[in-house]
């Protein structure tokens, strides 16, 4: 069964902005091989962070709403640990 979940992920700055949207549409088609549907993509750019994050002061963020299956849930959580990329993400249900 699918389940809504808004997921946000912090990218390292290094990337540029094309090289996030890059990695953006990676993760995308990542969930769709899941089984799973992305419904929003918000970019909110460059931002800078409260504390440093692995030695760095800023990120991209960016906001998805995608429908996935819980099981592979826990599997692009551990997708997106061990990408470097990513400074930081959170993956909330939001169906409940």
């Amino acid at each position: 069964m699918l389940r809504e979940y808004e997921l946000v992920t912090i990218w390292n700055p290094d990337l540029g902005d094309e090289g996030v949207a890059n990695a953006v549409e990676r993760l995308k088609t990542s969930i769709q091989a899941r089984g799973g549907e992305v419904t929003d993509t918000n970019v909110w750019g460059r931002r800078k962070l409260a504390y440093f994050i692995k030695k760095r002061a800023e990120g991209h963020y960016v906001v998805m709403q995608l429908k996935l299956d819980a099981a592979r849930a826990a599997e692009l959580e551990s997708q997106l640990n061990i990408n470097e990329d990513v400074l930081r993400h959170l993956l909330v249900r939001t169906d409940e």
